[in-house]
């Protein structure tokens, strides 16, 4: 009996040791004040060159941008960077097609690009300078303004659709460019000028073919990459036709990332709080039977809808709208960036504005939450499972950035053997770019797999870049805003917890 009753008590402590062995335990998590680099994030560093005279990137030069902060021109704060603005003005070519001397340059420049880690932002126009002979604009800038017919610009378009394809891995976002001076959409010999030069608004058949290059270039790039507008009623009339009214109706969440052409639009403001609509960036340009009139309330309220669920950037242009342009609480520069949505700005224009931040004390904010900041506030794992198993977690985390990732991500959890340092990654069902500003509750079950060995495991957070060609440079993995946590030389987030793992039955 006595025996008996031993074992029973031997099996009831076994069994309460592994009740207890396999709860979960709970880690809590550190902030990290710091700034450092994230791709497809941040201040961009400028650059542009000419088809006529075209000057090749520096790849060393390249690879110091994200390395190390640095100041930039008339800047007077420095900044880590991973995202290069790339101007190519194809000033040659605005009567013919690209030749292949011009086409290999540009691949050469965008294999620079990618060893360097960094990625691009593209834009192309034809003609980047003005010229004033007394004409009617206001700001003195007169035609015939330099870009290039519809015909020719679609032909390019055909000419780049395989280097784009091929490169789109280390393309964050394509600006819609080709039309007008500066490729900004206004100033233009051949879709519609809306200034007193020109009708003074934008007729029906030029929002046709303004639709048709846009359209043009969505199809020149993979589906899951976006394209930025300049102003955004330019996709209000693409989505809903040259008639749509300044009120249509924003992205839904429902059709946000769902890779139609209408889920892969988004915008860039190369005027940001420069006046009170940013230079017309937040105006109704008319049709065939409306006029030019201001819009700037509505646009707005567009605006931040629908760029939720998309890429923003741009530069800030004009110091004139100042206090209105100065942190707070003078001015609502974060405010804007924050109700707007923006993932990047330029650190090369405007200074005047830009340094305003850097003195009165909110650049550091800033610099850490153009696009996303991902924090881990604390996680739920449990101390043991079992190969072949299902593997339940839940992760608290807060994303203290401005917006959202806006290109696809994998996530991964990584189990790394304590003993052997082998790895096996847990691929996510996590979508982080519904991973929106403030608190995010992250929970999933997943499967361990069957054949995983016994042991000790680290336990770890992957968020690779989705290309194959990318996923296992750390450079281009996101680094979590959490003190000892990052691995530099794999990429991945230690989540400072160690799971035992037996056998399967």
């Amino acid at each position: 009996m006595r025996s008996f009753l031993s074992i029973l008590l031997c099996v009831y402590f076994i069994i309460s040791f592994q009740w207890l062995y396999a709860q979960p335990v709970t880690i809590s998590y550190t902030e990290n004040s710091n700034d450092f680099p994230n791709p497809e994030r941040g201040f961009y560093i400028p650059s542009q060159t000419h088809a006529g005279n075209f000057v090749p990137l520096n790849g060393e030069r390249l690879i110091s941008y994200r390395k190390a902060e640095q100041k930039h021109g008339s800047a007077s704060y420095a900044v880590y960077s991973t995202l290069l603005f790339r101007y190519y003005i194809l000033d040659k070519f605005v009567d013919r097609p690209l030749d292949e001397d011009f086409l290999k340059a540009l691949e050469n420049d965008l294999a620079i690009v990618r060893k360097a880690g960094l990625k691009m932002i593209l834009r192309f126009s034809y003609i980047n300078k003005v010229h004033s002979d007394g004409c009617a604009d206001k700001e003195g800038i007169c035609p015939p303004y330099g870009d290039a017919p519809k015909a020719i610009v679609l032909q390019h378009l055909s000419q780049l659709k395989p280097l784009l394809q091929r490169n789109a891995d280390i393309i964050a976002v394509v600006q819609q460019g080709f039309i007008g001076i500066w490729g900004e959409n206004y100033y233009t010999d051949y879709f519609g000028d809306a200034s007193e030069n020109g009708a003074g608004r934008i007729l029906d058949s030029n929002w046709h073919d303004r639709n048709d290059i846009l359209k043009a270039l969505l199809n020149a790039l993979p589906k899951n990459r976006m394209v930025q507008v300049r102003t955004p009623q330019m996709k209000q009339k693409f989505v809903y036709g040259p008639s749509a009214s300044t009120d249509s109706k924003p992205l839904s969440r429902e059709k946000a990332y769902s890779e139609t052409d209408e889920a892969r639009i988004g915008f860039h403001n190369d005027c940001f709080l420069a006046s009170a609509d940013d230079y017309g960036t937040y105006y109704d340009y008319g049709s065939s039977s409306t006029p030019k009139k201001p819009a700037n309330e509505i646009m707005r309220e567009y605006f931040e809808a629908d760029s939720r669920y998309g890429p923003v950037g741009g530069e800030t242009c004009d110091d004139a709208f100042s206090p209105q342009n100065d942190c707070a609480p003078a001015g609502h520069a974060e405010q804007e960036m924050a109700a707007m949505h923006y993932s990047y700005l330029n650190t090369g224009y405007n200074n005047k504005v830009n340094n305003d931040w850097d003195s009165m004390g909110c650049m550091g904010s800033i610099k850490k939450r153009l696009g996303y900041r991902f924090v881990l506030k604390d996680a739920l794992f449990p101390a043991a499972a079992k190969a072949g198993e299902p593997f339940a977690f839940s992760v608290s985390l807060v994303n203290r950035g401005y917006a959202a990732p806006f290109n696809p991500r994998r996530v991964e959890l990584v189990l790394r053997n304590m003993e052997t340092g082998k790895i096996f990654i847990l691929p996510c069902k996590a979508d982080i770019r519904f991973w929106f500003p403030g608190d995010i509750a992250w929970k999933e079950i997943i499967q361990l797999p069957v054949k995983i060995p016994a042991g000790r495991y680290a336990l770890l957070l992957n968020l690779p870049d989705a290309y194959p060609t990318l996923s296992k440079r750390p450079e281009y993995s996101m680094q979590l805003a959490n003190q000892s946590m990052w691995e530099p030389h794999t990429g991945f987030n230690s989540l400072r917890h160690t799971i035992t793992i037996t056998g399967s039955r």
